[in-house]
């Protein structure tokens, strides 16, 4: 387990091993400085507009304190596979480099069950320490021995799921070269000899790695791919599907309950929903989150993660298995589409949506609005509708702990109906999920506000 640091769980868990990789002399000379300030972006020259057939310059990295471009930023695969479902063996890994890495069980992740209703899908997932992301395709064929279907994944791990998606248009080709000319492997190979990341070997090296925190933003110039082809462009698809039931799930999350995301295929957008609902819990304040379990994206989960789920104390998943809302030992929190239910008694009153969420969410949907308005007449694409999501609920997060950590250190430690409604919360609706985030966060103050009316 990596040491627990103050920044949000979903950025530090954006990263594992460390990976070191040839340098690229282009990249080093392409006019990207390092430096610090409080910014969300350092370019050594201002942007301009990418031409045509030119590749994005890198994403951003943010530390405490300083802003910098590191070797995480380098190519990282590695592994490179292609799944296939044989009619008679199921799923099955039927090529792969390096030829001795462990793709256990990547054969049901990279192919999600029920995929075979869909003609193309991507899924985001999880394998030990790495993160994967596979591309899949079904293509009729006049095939007895396929049974009429040929389906097929071409995936990739890697320790950072922050650059997988600069490979996904690659894979989705592949995906179909592959249905289209099976066996044929030449392209994945040199792609691999390409990309590939050598992990760090040496004692002590998995636990003592420093923490790489991503703050997501995009550059106006990268702007229409991403918002097509990267989990950062999907804050606001994801907060209009759940409307004010945002909330009920920024609260959730802020408490690091299990959040188990149920939908039928395709899941690829389904993973896009874990990453958003990570990015509700960020808190930046120096302090916090000593006391709470990490919430770690598992993104797609299926029967096999069953054991592995069973011990983790916080986390945000999806799967397009039914069976999973039976075995509600695994989830504290069950989202089926936009329906959000919990069989604990405890946190009920968090479904509700009160005043002080209402408000929220106006709020919200007014940055927005005048965000767009400002796109329109002035042409400002800096900063982007993604930026003011994830900054709007990160402002949030920071102004209720300022305000417990303030008055956890005031002499009577008493936290009052005015400090709530300061915080934005609504002194009667929010007052279960303030005693429940005092206790999950250790945080020692002594709330006085009363308890509502029952009828």
């Amino acid at each position: 387990m990596v040491e627990q640091g103050d920044a949000a769980p979903l950025l530090r868990w954006a990263e594992g091993p460390a990976v070191s990789v040839p340098q690229d002399p282009a990249l080093q000379a392409g006019g990207w400085a390092r430096g610090g300030g409080g910014g969300g972006r350092v370019a050594a020259e201002a942007p301009r507009r990418r031409e045509p057939g030119e590749p994005a310059p890198p994403e951003v990295l943010l530390q405490p304190g300083r802003l910098e471009l590191g070797d995480v930023e380098e190519d990282q695969v590695v592994a490179v596979f292609v799944v296939t479902f044989d009619p008679r063996s199921g799923n099955m890994v039927e090529w792969c480099l390096p030829q001795d890495v462990d793709l256990e069980g990547v054969e049901f992740k990279s192919m999600a069950s029920g995929s075979h209703k869909v003609q193309s899908d991507f899924i985001y997932f999880r394998k030990g320490p790495f993160f994967g992301l596979a591309c899949f395709a079904n293509m009729p064929v006049e095939s007895e021995l396929e049974r009429g279907a040929r389906m097929k994944s071409v995936g990739i791990l890697s320790p950072s799921y922050t650059l997988l998606y600069r490979y996904m248009h690659f894979l989705e080709n592949q995906v179909r070269h592959q249905l289209e000319m099976p066996g044929h492997y030449s392209h994945l190979a040199a792609f691999y000899e390409d990309k590939k990341g050598v992990l760090h070997a040496g004692p002590g090296r998995g636990g003592s790695l420093p923490p790489v925190y991503w703050l997501p933003s995009i550059h106006r110039y990268m702007y229409p791919e991403m918002k097509i082809t990267h989990p950062a462009g999907c804050m606001s698809q994801f907060i209009k599907f759940f409307g004010e039931q945002i909330l009920v799930l920024w609260k959730f999350a802020l408490l690091r309950k299990r959040i188990l995301i149920f939908s039928p295929p395709p899941v690829g957008v389904v993973c896009y929903r874990v990453y958003c609902c990570c990015c509700l819990a960020n808190v930046s304040l120096p302090g916090i989150g000593g006391t709470i379990p990490e919430s770690k994206p598992f993104f797609y989960v299926n029967v096999a993660d069953i054991e592995s789920l069973e011990v983790e104390l916080s986390y945000v998943a999806c799967t397009t298995e039914k069976i999973f809302e039976e075995k509600r030992e695994l989830y504290d929190v069950y989202v089926d589409n936009q329906n959000v239910k919990t069989h604990h008694d405890h946190l009920q009153p968090l479904l509700k949506i009160n005043s002080a969420d209402r408000e929220k969410y106006r709020r919200l949907n007014e940055q927005r609005q005048m965000l767009l308005y400002s796109q329109e007449v002035e042409g400002d694409y800096n900063p982007c509708e993604e930026d003011l999501f994830v900054l709007f609920f990160l402002e949030q997060n920071n102004r209720i702990f300022q305000t417990l950590l303030e008055v956890s250190a005031s002499q009577d430690k008493t936290l009052t109906a005015e400090h709530a409604r300061g915080m934005g919360l609504d002194p009667q609706g929010d007052r279960s999920f303030l005693m429940d985030l005092l206790e999950a966060y250790g945080i020692d103050v002594m709330l006085v506000i009363d308890n509502p009316c029952c009828p």
